[in-house]
């Protein structure tokens, strides 16, 4: 404790040579500088990931029923009749997807293939997204996905089907007739939907599930199951009895789980620019050596005090230990309070805006942020690995120059 009380006296104390006095400042600025930028870096992240969780609601199900292995499963009708019996459980509808090739006259295009129900149609709010034509569950129409009508270069007020053209499943091919290679039927364009998601925006058609069966030679089988469960229903414990009363094979996925790719990729990035910024951090801290090996240099006379009084090199050598984490750990706190203040205003006044030509374009006017604690936990956790490296440093530079 003596020692540290002295480590305390000589981090507050004013320097007799103004230098160290300068360089002490820089150091314990640099880690509070690196310490804001990763409670920063990691908010904007987060926030990034909360904007784009909150985006899927829009078309995405509450839980969707998929199989663990393999791309469809069969016997969807009776186990989606078994899962409406849920309380809590507000619709259970089949969606069947797969790759096709679409074509409207000369204009041709890959389209994922999403075949739905007029109740599943209904329940996926996908009539809030239409921006051109009508939406109509009941009706034998298609519902193309922004991308896809600007590919085929089609609207519904034109009055032009669109052919749809799958690779036969079942049966032989005629080699001298490439055309029986291909499942096709055509139906008109119903409405263009824009989700602002690429994924979606991209490529997607959406068409009666029985369609896409009747081309894939398809009777009860599925590609997923989706879940809406009715307002005011625990998620947790509708999840739970989902997952009982489904068959083994089959399982249940949330929002999140359901875009995993995307939240994965949001993810690598975050953790990826974290390590970055903690090894400038850990530079950061090596610039604490240059003003501890400054400080002993300076302390010379009152080591001498201290040796003369009967303490021994270890207890030197302790005073300057607790003097390399003390300072690491004053930046990497005052780091963590700036971080954490300049994203509290972020979040409630958005300051800092997004650059795009056209602002109307954008869902968000201001780069969003979201403080989490366990980010805290760990950036305090390498300040504290960094601290301890210091006090080790600052240790063996001590007992190097201090006389036996």
């Amino acid at each position: 404790m003596l020692s540290l009380r002295v480590a305390l006296r000589y981090l507050f104390s004013r320097k007799s040579h103004g230098a160290v006095n300068i360089i002490s400042a820089v150091s314990v600025g640099g880690v509070a500088v690196a310490a804001a930028a990763m409670v920063i870096v990691m908010s904007v992240f987060n926030g990034f990931s909360g904007l784009a969780e909150s985006k899927l609601s829009r078309i995405d199900p509450d839980l969707s029923v998929v199989p663990a292995e393999g791309k469809v499963f069969a016997g969807a009708d009776s186990l989606a009749a078994l899962l409406r019996r849920i309380d809590g459980v507000a619709s259970a509808e089949p969606v069947l997807t797969e790759q096709a090739f679409a074509a409207v006259e000369e204009k041709q295009m890959p389209v994922t293939l999403r075949g739905m129900t007029p109740a599943g149609l209904t329940a996926s709010g996908l009539g809030e997204a239409v921006i051109d034509g009508a939406f109509s569950p009941g009706a034998y129409a298609a519902l193309l996905s922004v991308g896809t009508a600007l590919g085929l270069n089609v609207r519904p007020a034109m009055g032009i089907p669109v052919a749809v053209f799958e690779p036969r499943r079942l049966g032989r091919v005629n080699p001298s007739n490439p055309a029986t290679a291909f499942r096709a039927d055509s139906l008109s364009v119903g409405g263009v939907f824009q989700i602002e998601q690429e994924e979606y925006d991209r490529d997607l058609l959406v068409v009666p599930i029985a369609m896409v069966r009747r081309l894939l030679d398809y009777d009860t089988e599925v590609s997923s199951l989706s879940l809406t469960l009715a307002p005011g229903a625990d998620f947790k414990a509708v999840r739970a009895e989902v997952e009982k009363a489904l068959p083994q094979g089959l399982e249940a996925l949330d929002r999140r789980q359901q875009q995993a790719d995307a939240f994965r990729m949001i993810e690598v990035e975050k953790w990826i620019t974290f390590v970055m910024l903690a090894f400038i951090l850990a530079v950061a801290s090596f610039n604490i050596v240059s003003t501890l090996s400054m400080l002993v240099i300076e302390k010379q006379q009152n080591i001498g005090v201290i040796r003369a009084m009967g303490g021994s090199r270890r207890f030197i050598s302790s005073i300057f230990a607790n003097q390399g984490w003390l300072v690491t750990v004053a930046g990497g706190v005052c780091g963590i309070i700036l971080g954490s203040a300049l994203v509290f205003c972020q979040q409630h006044f958005g300051w800092v805006k997004l650059q795009a030509p056209d602002p109307a374009m954008l869902s968000v006017d201001s780069y969003p942020v979201r403080l989490d604690c366990g980010d805290l936990a760990v950036t305090a956790a390498v300040i504290i690995l960094g601290a301890l490296i210091m006090a080790a440093v600052a240790a063996a530079i001590s007992y190097k120059k201090t006389r036996p």
